[in-house]
C-alpha cells in the first residue's frame, strides 16, 4: 500500500494532463507536464496544490471557460477520477473566489457537487466557506436532502472544524453552532457512510465546545432511529475518554462509580522495540447495584524531549453485576507504523474506567536493533 504522500505521483499529473488535453486540444499543459517531475519532496496536500497550481496556469481564462473544461473532462473519454480530483477541485473554488462573483462563487458549489463523487471535494469547499461562510451554508444545507448520499457527505464532511488533511476554517472554530443544522439534518441518513461523518464531526466539536456537542447529542436521542445511538457513542468518544460526566451520563454510564480494579499486570517489564506489550486487569463492582462501565487503557509514550504523552485506547464497554469481577487481557502492539515514532526508555500504562485512570505501571521500550 502506498504511503500517502504517494497517492498524487506522476501517474496522477499524466492522467489529469490526459483528460484535460483531450477536450482542450489546443492546450499546451507545459505547467502539468512538468510538475511530473516535481512532486518527490513534497507531502500529500502539498502535491495537490501544485497540480491546482499547474492547472490554473495552463488553463488561463475566465472561471465560466475553466468550469466549462472541468465539466467537459468530467464526461469526456478519458478517467476523471481519483486522486487528480483534489487539484481539480480546488483549482475550481480558487478560480471562483478570483472571479469575485456571487455566480462564479454559486456555480462552483454546484461543480464541487459534480465532482465529490469521483473522490471528495471536502478539501476545496474550505475555500468558498472561508470566503463567504454564510453564503456557502445557505446552499450547503439543501444538500442535506441530496439523492447522491456523497453530495450529502460532502456537507458534513467539508464543514467538520478539523478536517484532517484540510485548513482550517476561522469563520467556523468561532462559531461552531453555525454546522449543527447540517449534522442534525443528517444524523439519521440512511447512509453508513453519511453517518460516519456525522459522528466525526460532533466529534470535531467536543474539542472546544463540549457543552454544544452534549445539547445537541441530546437532542438527537431524544428523536432516535434505530442507528442513532451508535452515532452518539461515536460522536462522544473524546469526551467518554476523558470521563466527561454529561456524555458519560448520556451513553448510560454513571460518572465517578466506585469499582475495584487489580492491573494492569504486565507479563514483563520491557517490550523490544516493535513487540507488543502484554497486560491483564480486573474489575470488580462491589456495589449492590449493577454498574455499566467504560474500560479504556491509556499508554503514556515516551516522547523525543524525555517526557511522555498519553493515548487512550478502547478495552471494552460492560454491565456488572453486583459482585462481578471482569477478567481482561489486551497485546498492545508497538510495530512501526508511518503515524507514531516510537522512543526507546520509560513508557507506562493505566486502566480506565468510566473516565477514571488508575494502576499506572511504568515498562521500558528497548531500543531497535
Amino acid at each position: 500500500m502506498p504511503f500517502a504522500d504517494e497517492l498524487i505521483g506522476p501517474d496522477t499529473a499524466r492522467a489529469l494532463a490526459r483528460a484535460v488535453g483531450a477536450v482542450v486540444p489546443d492546450a499546451r499543459l507545459t505547467a502539468l507536464r512538468a510538475a511530473t517531475s516535481e512532486l518527490g519532496p513534497l507531502s500529500l496536500r502539498e502535491r495537490a496544490d501544485l497540480l491546482r497550481d499547474a492547472l490554473l496556469r495552463d488553463l488561463p481564462g475566465d472561471y465560466g471557460s475553466f468550469a466549462g473544461t472541468v465539466r467537459a473532462a468530467l464526461n469526456g473519454r478519458h478517467p476523471f477520477s481519483g486522486w487528480l480530483i483534489w487539484p481539480v477541485s480546488g483549482a475550481v473554488a480558487t478560480k471562483a473566489i478570483e472571479d469575485g462573483s456571487g455566480e462564479a462563487f454559486d456555480d462552483a458549489l454546484d461543480a464541487l457537487a459534480e465532482l465529490t463523487p469521483r473522490l471528495t471535494s471536502e478539501f476545496a469547499i474550505r475555500l468558498l466557506l472561508e470566503r463567504d461562510l454564510d453564503r456557502a451554508m445557505a446552499r450547503i444545507i439543501d444538500w442535506t436532502a441530496h439523492p447522491d448520499e456523497h453530495v450529502r457527505r460532502l456537507a458534513t464532511e467539508g464543514t467538520r472544524a478539523f478536517l484532517p488533511w484540510a485548513k482550517r476554517v476561522p469563520a467556523i472554530l468561532a462559531n461552531p453552532r453555525s454546522t449543527v443544522p447540517v449534522i442534525s439534518a443528517l444524523y439519521r441518513d440512511e447512509s453508513e457512510y453519511v453517518r460516519r461523518s456525522v459522528a466525526n464531526h460532533l466529534n470535531d466539536l467536543s474539542r472546544e465546545r463540549p457543552d454544544l456537542v452534549i445539547e445537541t447529542a441530546a437532542a438527537w436521542l431524544a428523536d432516535p432511529d434505530g442507528n442513532t445511538r451508535r452515532v452518539v457513542r461515536h460522536g462522544l468518544r473524546t469526551l467518554i475518554k476523558k470521563g466527561h460526566p454529561g456524555a458519560l451520563e448520556l451513553m448510560g454510564f454513571t460518572p465517578g462509580t466506585v469499582v475495584e480494579i487489580v492491573g494492569p499486570k504486565l507479563a514483563g517489564t520491557t517490550v523490544p522495540f516493535g513487540g507488543t506489550l502484554r497486560f491483564t486487569v480486573s474489575v470488580t463492582n462491589p456495589g449492590q447495584e449493577p454498574v455499566r462501565l467504560a474500560i479504556d487503557y491509556i499508554v503514556h509514550h515516551r516522547k523525543a524531549n524525555g517526557s511522555q504523552s498519553g493515548k487512550t485506547f478502547k478495552l471494552t464497554t460492560r454491565t456488572l453485576a453486583p459482585g462481578d469481577t471482569i477478567d481482561l487481557s489486551r497485546d498492545h502492539s508497538f510495530r512501526e507504523i508511518t503515524t507514531r515514532r516510537y522512543h526507546p526508555g520509560t513508557h507506562a500504562v493505566e486502566v480506565q474506567v468510566n473516565g477514571v485512570a488508575s494502576g499506572r505501571t511504568d515498562f521500558t521500550l528497548l531500543a531497535p536493533g
